[in-house]
């Protein structure tokens, strides 16, 4: 399923606030968008499960952030999404 870029938004913003749950569950529903998976990759380095964040670093191909600062790579993404509005 295609993501639209305000779903993907929310996800990170609901991240961004902590709220860990509610933005995973809306970039499951978006497994094959590579932004989805980067989301998602952020989310579980922040749960500590570092090598399920490297299998979705891997489907973003994204791996070069594995080890950047989440709030900031959560930024990133909300850049880049705002970019593709």
């Amino acid at each position: 399923m295609n993501a639209p870029n305000t779903e993907l938004l929310k996800a990170v913003e609901l991240a961004l606030a902590g709220d860990w749950d509610a933005a995973h569950q809306i970039v499951q529903q978006y497994e094959d968008n590579e932004i989805a998976a980067w989301i998602h990759a952020v989310l579980h380095k922040v749960e500590g499960d570092t090598s399920n964040a490297r299998y979705w670093y891997h489907q973003a191909n994204q791996l070069n952030h594995l080890t950047d600062e989440p709030n900031a790579e959560l930024n990133t993404i909300k850049m880049k999404l705002n970019s593709e509005s």
